[in-house]
């Protein structure tokens, strides 16, 4: 008997042990799907087009989730008002002990009763009917509202994809300023060593080299910022490495831009003292220039001012949940108006008592209300006030619709117009910097003459860079303000 108990205690241990490898098991899996499921959305070295990054912004924005859990509970709430048309159940059972004590005698009585009762709303003149389509346009407005955090998700997507790409670009043109400073700092001091240039050449030339490295690093920065914004804006942290494919407008000779926040090859080269060696120092420098420069192009904005203002009124979900909620305030101001009218109601019951074995069977048709008529006359302002309000805010928003798509309209035909200027600019100062260059290397140019050339000609770059992104932004919150029908998108229903 001992030998069983003891095989058995062994056996229990065993299942306790399996079942805790189980559970541990179970928790690690769990665990790791969770995390790998913060990390699945981007993959290691994917390249990702604007397309991409959106699609991966709808499917896991919080703010897109609380929007659809807010149409699901304005949804509810209309089944719930559709409930009062229903009947309402009632059920009750108990047992009853009575005791009465008196000279004489002692009295006491007990027993067991049950009942069932049926309620049912016949009419109450169109009240629960108010609530009804109030809880409807109180949907109607949830849906909008999904609607329009859709438009700025994928609006704030843009923004921070057109900044990287911007960020880059800005960073390229000071890596390449920065070859350009070292590259001359070396010439300087061949020239210097030879005797032909005197020794404030040689030290400006190395002040303008430190300057641009300074530049280059802050520009590095900014780019890992803009990353920073990009995964910020598409909810994903913890993102892997990966590509980002060019646009239209930002257009360089290579397809993908590296996006890594842990990794940029730039940074691994020491850029905090100057060149030492000026063996193999060329006598004159290479002027860069990047592919964006060339390779720009757009599709015109299709629409005029006017047709954009059209289409605003037509799609701006906000304008649409506004409307909803005007009608939802006339809907609770007919309920309040409804209040003092009265609740016709139905019953019916059944009910049984053991005691004397009785059953019962009633029925009932009645009609109450009740009301503060002094509370009701306030109620019922309120209720216009609110109808009022939300006309006000209705013409509030129209005015701002208006102004906000003429001044973003203004500001996007500015800028179209402003690029091919810039990149004309561009032209001209890198052909001024390269002629330059030239008197320099030969000795007809000074020294400032040949850094004030080439401070315009980075200085138009950055330029350029910067009016390409402020474009693109501008354009996007054009389509934002006009609610454009977008490729990628999502529904309350996806």
């Amino acid at each position: 008997m001992c030998e069983n108990l003891r095989i058995n205690n062994l056996k229990y241990k065993d299942m306790l042990r399996i079942c805790a490898a189980l559970i541990l098991f179970l928790l690690t899996t769990s665990y790791s799907f969770a995390f790998e499921s913060k990390t699945a959305l981007i993959k290691a070295g994917e390249k990702l087009t604007l397309s991409d990054c959106i699609q991966i912004a709808l499917d896991n924005s919080p703010n897109i989730k609380r929007a659809a859990y807010n149409y699901k509970i304005s949804k509810n709430d209309v089944s719930i008002a559709k409930a009062s048309f229903f009947p309402t159940l009632s059920v009750g059972t108990g047992y009853y002990y009575n005791g009465t004590y008196a000279k004489s005698r002692d009295i006491n009585s007990n027993y067991y009763s049950a009942n069932a009762g049926l309620n049912q709303l016949i009419w109450n003149f169109g009240k629960t009917n108010s609530q009804i389509k109030m809880q409807k346009f109180n949907k109607i407005a949830a849906l909008y509202n999904f609607d329009n955090t859709v438009i700025d998700t994928i609006f704030n997507v843009k923004t921070n994809y057109y900044g990287v790409l911007a960020a880059k670009a800005t960073m390229d043109i000071n890596k390449a300023n920065v070859d350009i400073n070292e590259r001359n700092y070396q010439r300087t001091k061949a020239f210097f060593e030879q005797g032909i240039r005197s020794k404030i050449d040689l030290v400006n030339a190395e002040v303008y080299l430190s300057d641009s490295k300074i530049n280059f690093v802050q520009s590095t920065k900014n780019y890992q910022n803009a990353l920073v914004l990009l995964n910020n804006s598409m909810f994903v942290a913890h993102a892997p490495a990966y590509e980002i494919s060019n646009t239209e407008m930002f257009n360089y000779s290579t397809n993908e831009i590296p996006v890594n926040l842990d990794k940029l090859s730039e940074q691994k080269k020491d850029i905090s003292t100057p060149p030492s060696g000026v063996n193999d120092a060329v006598l004159t420098t290479r002027v860069e220039k990047l592919a964006i420069l060339e390779n720009y192009k757009f599709t015109p904005f299709k629409y005029t001012f006017e047709e954009c203002e059209e289409l605003a009124l037509k799609n701006r979900p906000d304008l649409k949940a506004y409307e909803a909620t005007l009608e939802a305030m006339k809907q609770a101001l007919n309920y309040i108006k409804r209040e003092y009218l009265p609740d016709i109601t139905g019953s019916i019951g059944y009910g049984f008592r053991d005691h004397v074995r009785t059953n019962s069977l009633n029925a009932s048709v009645g009609m109450q209300t009740s009301v503060n008529i002094a509370q009701e006359k306030f109620k019922i302002d309120n209720g216009k006030l609110q109808v009022d309000l939300a006309k006000n805010d209705i013409d509030l928003l129209k005015q701002n619709i208006y102004f906000d798509i003429q001044n973003a309209y203004i500001n996007m035909v500015q800028l179209e117009k402003q690029i091919p200027l810039m990149a004309v600019k561009v032209r001209q100062t890198r052909e001024n910097f390269e002629l330059a260059d030239g008197r320099y290397a030969v000795g007809l140019g000074d020294y400032i003459e040949l850094q004030d050339a080439k401070q315009n000609y980075n200085t138009a770059q950055n330029t350029y860079v910067q009016t390409v992104y402020n474009y693109s932004v501008a354009r996007a919150n054009l389509e934002r303000l006009i609610a454009l029908p977008q490729e990628i998108t999502i529904t309350v229903e996806d």
